[in-house]
């Protein structure tokens, strides 16, 4: 495609190219001229939108990290129902996709991108800043609801849970991680923390009835 021809919709376009770029070649695939030749657009498209490569991945990755804010509303609203334990188990699934898992490694390994980063997020790492403050957001909630002891120390608990997590999913040996190896890291983590959770339902519909 020619370099002058106006694409209303170039920033997705191109997002969505890196995406499928990373997912099918991996983070030493991913060159500027792999997603224009991947969108299908001349290279001149890339450079009239984005000022250098690593300016392009931060947005995509911004952009990304933001769409999580679905799945932490989610989570949110799961309080009080279910398990602790399965809820998280659940939620922590959503955000360590195979693609969310390449994008922090691309985080890692790309000086130029942390720096761009930097320069808008501070020391704050994304994905996994984002999956830290949806895990807070849900603890606080079931600490409120009685599911969660009054004793945990929620800052601390969701980047360690997070962390431990991410590890475990970054285990390529076994691929990825199946429901029960998944389960024992959220229950080793929170292990002492649940307590009992027979009348959460109704101590949450009375909250939420005192916010009206």
């Amino acid at each position: 495609m020619p370099t002058g021809v106006h694409l209303p919709n170039a920033r997705e376009l191109l997002f969505e190219a890196a995406e499928r770029v990373l997912a099918r070649d991996g983070v030493s695939g991913l060159t500027s001229r792999a997603v224009t030749t991947e969108a299908g657009v001349a290279k001149g498209v890339m450079h009239r939108h984005f000022v250098d490569f690593d300016a392009f991945l931060a947005e995509l990755i911004l952009d990304r990290a933001a769409q999580l804010e679905g799945a932490a509303s989610a989570l949110r609203d799961s309080a009080g129902t279910g398990t602790v334990v399965g809820n998280l188990a659940d939620a922590l699934t959503a955000v360590f996709t195979p693609l969310a898992l390449a994008m922090v490694a691309l985080v890692i390994t790309r000086d130029g991108l942390r720096a761009r980063l930097r320069e808008t997020r501070a020391a704050r790492f994304p994905l996994i800043a984002e999956g830290s403050a949806m895990v807070t957001a849900y603890l606080t909630e079931e600490q409120a609801l009685g599911r969660v002891a009054a004793t945990a120390d929620i800052p601390t608990l969701s980047p360690t849970l997070v962390g431990s997590v991410h590890l475990l999913f970054t285990n390529r040996e076994s691929g990825f991680p199946d429901a029960e190896a998944l389960h024992k890291v959220v229950k080793t983590v929170m292990r002492d923390l649940i307590t009992d959770n027979r009348h959460a339902p109704r101590r949450r519909a009375s909250r939420e009835s005192r916010r009206e």
